[in-house]
């Protein structure tokens, strides 16, 4: 594995919001051996649930870089050795295999995996999303490798994770627990009211049919009753076989879609092709797994609500 990644200095993400980023590290060196809880974060979405739920108790520091797709994370020595001196990691198993090697490989006492505190569903790697299907008793490492990460999109399943990590870091950190406590129900409690404003807003709309980059919106679209079709799968680099691109363009006609969306992280290039070739308009849906200059939006919350507007413009919310 070539060692090419260095930790996020924390500070570059300063404006993640709701007032939790003064416990996050400005030093790299300083994510360990603090006289806070450290908590070492795979990637934004993890590390937000940090900064809200641990607060000024919680030092916390993320292993991705602002503005680097974190599929393709790499893990330093570095990185290694500081994941080590941590107090607890908190990440999201199978969506950065690097992380999950890395976090697997270190003696740190408090590991949490988000994706065993909800119930991640099969939304396939191509077209449009679907039921995932109950009573996973005895899943294979490929069928759990088949299993769509992207669950901090649904804002009830990101809830109930958040729920999770409350209660684990009030375990980790008993002196601190009535804070965690207090500090899951509000974020919890703003989760909600995102849910409704997206349940809202999505309620009558022209069309239930939206176009994607990758598919990174199969919750989302679960929760709301929309349909996600992809251009290409759960991983942004696959590139979509001209028979998908056909497929896609027949079926923009055939339910109305006006609107190809890209991302912010990963390349644009063919979702505006395919915009141009079917005269589609292009917009952004951010699946938030990082915070750059070019996000609508400074935190999780306020991406999420652009993410809501966009979504009502090219649905035709009524």
């Amino acid at each position: 594995m070539n060692v090419r990644r260095r930790l996020i200095p924390a500070a570059a993400a300063a404006s993640l919001g709701l007032g939790a980023l003064t416990a996050c590290s400005s030093d790299s060196a300083a994510s360990g051996n603090t006289d806070k809880f450290d908590v070492v974060a795979s990637f934004y979405p993890m590390a937000f649930l940090a900064e809200q739920i641990g607060g000024d108790h919680a030092n916390v520091t993320s292993l991705t870089e602002p503005g680097q797709e974190p599929h393709d994370l790499e893990i330093s020595t570095k990185q290694r050795a500081q994941l080590e001196e941590a107090d607890a990691a908190l990440y999201l198993k199978g969506l950065q295999p690097a992380v999950d090697e890395a976090v697997g490989q270190t003696g740190i006492k408090t590991k949490i995996d988000a994706a065993t505190l909800t119930h991640l569903e099969d939304h396939g790697t191509g077209g449009h999303s679907h039921e995932g299907e109950e009573g996973h008793s005895e899943e294979s490492e490929e069928e759990e490798h088949g299993r769509d990460p992207h669950v901090w999109l649904d804002p009830v399943k990101y809830a109930e994770i958040a729920q999770g990590v409350g209660k684990a870091f009030e375990k980790a950190d008993p002196d601190h627990a009535a804070d965690y406590k207090k500090n899951t129900e509000a974020l919890v409690t703003k989760l909600k009211e995102l849910d409704g404003d997206f349940e809202n807003g999505l309620k009558n709309t022209k069309s239930k049919v939206f176009f994607t980059n990758h598919a990174a919106f199969g919750y989302l679209a679960e929760r709301y009753g929309l349909t996600q079709e992809a251009i290409s799968g759960i991983d942004p680099e696959s590139e979509p076989s001209g028979a998908r691109v056909r497929e896609l363009q027949q079926e923009a006609k055939a339910d109305g879609v006006t609107t190809v969306f890209y991302e912010t992280l990963v390349s644009d290039k063919t979702a505006k092709t395919l915009a141009r070739d079917a005269n589609l308009k292009t917009d952004v849906l951010d699946p938030i797994e990082g915070i750059t200059d070019t996000s609508r939006g400074d935190d999780y919350f306020q991406v999420m609500e652009s993410n809501l507007k966009a979504l009502q413009t090219a649905l035709g919310a009524k």
